[in-house]
């Protein structure tokens, strides 16, 4: 692999901030700690300016390259998932349900290395915001930041930004030009009978049955209301109901996941599933609620950004190791909503053969992180190249 030979100069060093980050995981948006260790390593570096606190404990830091020119961003996620570590590493979580499952650790790796190198080059016309994310996984972090105007604060005109994929061979890239991530909807229904004895359920209204039926409904509105060639995913992932065997209970919860990738597509859902949780409810003699939250809307990437982060993985890892125009994902990511504001591209970066991500076996390959670094601060280097005249 063609990593920067300056990075793979400190790929251990990387590893252990990895390692140290992984050692303590946080949650959401209060990743203070972690922060904090960010911060104390990009003082090391020497980096131009470090802002705190944004997005509860969000960091940006900037970079001055080598005369004027535009700001290039490149952007990490640093928070944790609710998950009991089961990797049995020597740099295993320290704390009890809390775990990097998701390769955060890594990624904020990966933005530090870049951050190292490119403080010590500065082999660039411009500026370069290094953003260092809270709350990824409870999907909010992205939107605050943009929201309190990370963006128009420090001017950036393009954000790039990686994410570890196991079942890709380590350091291979993949990307697509358009939709490479869904948005993401989470939807509850709330069902009321009455509840009574096992042995006498015609004196109850018993809201099992209507639970039921709604979820098997709601899983014809993929194959019965919707084109079979678009991308929808409809997933009941959650009934709850009872607590023991001879009692039929007064109440009854299911919910789960709706990802789409066009608006109209997300309206049709919405409305069916009104449609069926009233008719079905109607139909037991059970009343029912359905609430159905919007989420985070489907990653986009911008065409020119995408062939030109293509571009600085090829000159990385070889032509071979990248693919540009891969399948969409229907999982989803907050990054989008940087994506809606300006141009920029999210590229996924193989961890090769482990436990998927959201497992508690997964584990971020510490051999990819020079291979990230590398993507990062080399698309910085092209992006605002010395001698260009740049608006």
């Amino acid at each position: 692999m063609a990593v920067i030979n300056r990075i793979a100069g400190f790929a251990d060093e990387m590893a252990a901030w990895r390692r140290h980050i992984h050692q303590h995981p946080e949650l959401g948006q209060e990743c203070h700690e972690t922060a904090a260790y960010v911060v104390g390593r990009l003082k090391e570096f020497g980096v131009d300016e470090i802002h705190e606190g944004i997005a509860v404990s969000g960091v940006v830091a900037i970079i001055e390259g080598q005369g004027a020119g535009p700001t290039v961003g490149l952007r990490a996620d640093m928070d944790a998932l609710p998950i009991e570590e089961a990797t049995g590493a020597d740099w295993a979580s320290t704390r009890p349900g809390k775990m990097h499952a998701c390769g955060h650790d890594g990624h904020t790796a990966m933005l530090l290395g870049a951050a190292r190198y490119l403080a010590e080059t500065r082999n660039f016309a411009g500026r370069v915001a290094l953003v260092f994310q809270p709350a990824e996984e409870v999907g909010d972090g992205a939107e605050l930041m943009v929201k309190e105007g990370v963006l128009g604060r420090f001017g950036i005109r393009e954000i790039y930004a990686l994410h570890t994929m196991p079942g890709v061979p380590l350091g291979q890239f993949y990307t697509t030009r358009g939709a490479v991530m869904a948005a993401v909807d989470t939807f509850h229904v709330h069902i009321t009978g009455k509840g009574g004895h096992g042995a006498y359920p015609h004196d109850a209204l018993d809201p099992i049955p209507a639970a039921l039926s709604i979820g098997q409904a709601m899983a014809t509105i993929v194959s019965r209301n919707h084109y079979a060639l678009d991308d929808l995913v409809v997933s009941v992932t959650m009934i709850h109901a009872g607590s023991a065997d001879n009692v039929i209970p007064g109440t009854a919860y299911l919910g789960g996941t709706v990802r789409t990738f066009d608006k109209e597509v997300q309206a049709m859902v919405k409305r069916r599933m009104e449609e069926i949780v009233a008719g079905q409810a109607a139909s037991f003699g059970v009343t029912a609620r359905l609430d159905y939250e919007e989420g985070y809307p489907p990653t986009i990437n911008d065409p020119e950004a995408a062939g030109f982060a293509v571009s600085v993985a090829e000159e990385i890892v070889g032509p071979d190791a990248v693919e540009g125009d891969g399948v969409k994902e229907m999982g989803a990511e907050d990054f989008a909503f940087f994506l809606e504001k300006v141009p920029g591209a999210y590229l996924f970066l193989g961890n090769g053969e482990t436990a998927m991500v959201h497992h508690p076996e997964y584990d971020f390959d510490d051999r990819a992180a020079p291979v990230g670094a590398s993507f990062l601060a080399r698309a910085v280097e092209r992006a605002l190249p010395m001698g260009a005249e740049r608006d």
